[in-house]
């Protein structure tokens, strides 16, 4: 095969080709950023049930108020004014393990633990089993499990249990977000604590409930973070506390000499 083969879109002098249907025709004014987001990456479009879960977990992602990456995203600009795409980046790049990174980790986890059963539990006893053994081995191998925990929300995150209504509402609740569920009820079994199942975790089973592969989930997470910089660096402009930030912490410098 020669050339560059690919089957999301194409410009042409007179139109332009996405995902197959004409793009000034078929889908402007007709299509929802988040479906035609759903759609580029499934390459199929979502049932209204999936939309409205995607839709939810975008909204969930989008804004968690001063975090690292926000504040990195705010002092960039103060940095550099002149260079919005440079401050969305820095708050981008800031999208790890303890940041917006857990929506993959938590659905790699729970993709993972799945696909070393066959047949799937039809009840919570099942699925508590699955959930308990789990959750001991990543105690036994001294790892975290992924999505359990949250600095703020220590008594329980508000987004998760709404992230599960609707996804049962709509009918696209799945094992990804039953074993999720099922580590909530097991883990202080293990781990001897009650920990909260976080927002970042939940999102990541449902998003692989609606099909997507582990290695995808933070790509959402980070559109969806892209909004809420967006707003935070509109924000700065208005109001700005990069400079504010610069200072409290230059004051705050406790310099110790190397011995």
């Amino acid at each position: 095969m020669s050339g560059y083969p690919t089957s999301i879109g194409n410009s042409e002098p007179d139109r332009i080709t996405l995902l197959g249907h004409d793009l000034a025709g078929e889908l402007l004014g007709q299509v929802g950023f988040a479906e035609l987001a759903f759609w580029l990456v499934a390459m199929r479009r979502p049932l209204s049930g999936e939309l409205r879960l995607f839709e939810t977990v975008l909204v969930a992602l989008a804004d968690h108020g001063f975090t690292p990456t926000v504040i990195a995203a705010r002092l960039t600009l103060t940095s550099a004014p002149e260079a919005l795409q440079g401050a969305v980046a820095a708050g981008l790049l800031g999208g790890g393990s303890r940041f917006l990174g857990v929506t993959e980790d938590a659905g790699r986890f729970l993709a993972e633990t799945l696909s070393s059963y066959g047949e799937l539990p039809t009840d919570d006893a099942g699925w508590d089993r699955i959930a308990l053994d789990a959750v001991q081995r990543q105690r036994d191998a001294g790892r975290f499990v992924p999505g359990l925990g949250h600095p703020m929300h220590k008594d329980g995150d508000p987004r998760t249990p709404v992230i599960i209504r609707i996804a049962a509402e709509e009918g696209v609740r799945g094992p990804h977000l039953a074993l999720f569920e099922a580590i909530g009820r097991v883990h202080p079994q293990v781990l001897g604590r009650t920990l909260p199942l976080n927002g970042a975790g939940v999102c990541g089973a449902a998003l692989a409930d609606l099909g997507f592969p582990a290695e995808i989930l933070r790509g959402f997470a980070l559109l969806a973070r892209t909004a809420g910089l967006l707003g935070q660096l509109a924000e700065e402009m208005r109001r700005p506390v990069g400079q504010q930030l610069y200072r409290d912490i230059e004051h705050a410098v406790d310099y110790t000499p190397p011995s």
